[in-house]
């Protein structure tokens, strides 16, 4: 079970990115997904869910701004950032949770399986 994060880089605020989450050895297009940021010295925090019915969920932070995605075919989890603002910088991380079809949790205890993660530097 390998989750591998792309797409990180440094933007200036207004900018957009595309992170990618490539799943291997398994088949995760049925299961919750998600991807969650992380500020060193504060907890990893959710960012945006997914269910394996493709209904997704945001945090307010990011609402109209960020859409995720998944591309069953290719076993790809996407997150579009768009109008990127400073305080998006962070360390972005994808997870599965293999126990959780369309119920998913926003906490990342409920979550098993991490990518290494991709991080992302906002400028103003």
């Amino acid at each position: 079970v390998r989750l591998v994060e792309s797409g990180g880089g440094s933007v200036q605020a207004g900018g957009s990115l595309r992170l990618s989450c490539a799943a291997s050895a398994y088949t995760y297009s049925d299961y919750c997904m998600g991807w969650f940021g992380h500020l060193p010295g504060k907890e990893r925090d959710v960012v945006a869910i997914i269910t394996g019915g493709s209904s997704t969920g945001y945090s307010d932070s990011v609402k109209g701004r960020f859409t995720i995605s998944r591309d069953n075919a290719k076993n790809t989890l996407y997150l579009q950032m768009n109008s990127l603002k400073p305080e998006d910088t962070a360390m972005y991380y994808c997870a599965a949770d293999l126990s959780r079809r369309y119920s998913c949790r926003d906490k990342v205890s409920s979550f098993g399986y991490w990518g290494q993660g991709t991080q992302v530097t906002v400028s103003s």
